[in-house]
């Protein structure tokens, strides 16, 4: 299935867009709204905390910057209280060294999960799309991801999804890979790439 799965999207791979800092801060902005309402309140969040010149998509924001807003003036973005103190909280954890990048590498992925969850606005599913995203980490399987669940479901069972427990075992296989094993799932599903 997978073989057939790959060979049916060649030429298209994963790659990362930014800095780890703005990567977590665009995916904690991002949460529970539209892709459209997303966009906005980060092009006015990366206005407010770097300056309009850097209003790209995808720009190096500091976490520095972040932390030195206070709560109204980053609301005044569109932010909800609670995204905005999410955001301070990561910009701190930045600035602390608490989640120091730099440390990343000599962290398996399940230590990696473990740090980016102690942020406030970081839960496991954000964590897991930040490894295969961002990290590039190859043997992330997210169990929790309703497109996993449903091209497992659709590729694997008959259309009825599976429990957790089940996919794990299903997916014994396709270790240390079961990231690529992932990402081409969620192209059967829709063959364009989500970009974090």
């Amino acid at each position: 299935m997978l073989a057939k799965l790959i060979r049916a999207h060649p030429g298209i791979h994963l790659q990362r867009r930014s800095d780890p800092f703005t990567t977590l801060a665009r995916a904690i902005v991002g949460q529970q709204i539209s892709v459209k309402a997303a966009d906005a309140i980060w092009r006015r969040f990366v206005a407010t905390v770097a300056g309009a010149a850097k209003s790209a998509a995808f720009p190096r924001l500091d976490p520095g910057a972040v932390a030195a807003n206070s709560l109204p003036a980053l609301r005044e973005c569109g932010l909800s209280e609670r995204k905005a103190g999410y955001l301070r909280d990561l910009a701190l954890h930045f600035v602390s060294g608490t989640l120091d990048p730099k440390r990343w590498k000599k962290l398996d992925d399940e230590a990696l999960v473990t740090a980016l969850v102690e942020v406030k606005g970081i839960g496991r599913w954000t964590a897991e799309m930040f490894l295969i995203f961002h990290e590039l980490r190859a043997d992330v399987l997210p169990v929790d991801d309703i497109g996993l669940q449903r091209a497992i479901a659709l590729h694997y069972n008959r259309g009825e999804r599976l429990l957790p427990a089940a996919m794990r075992e299903l997916a014994l296989p396709w270790q240390p890979y079961r990231s690529v094993a992932t990402w081409y799932l969620w192209r059967s599903l829709d063959p364009i790439p989500v970009e974090y």
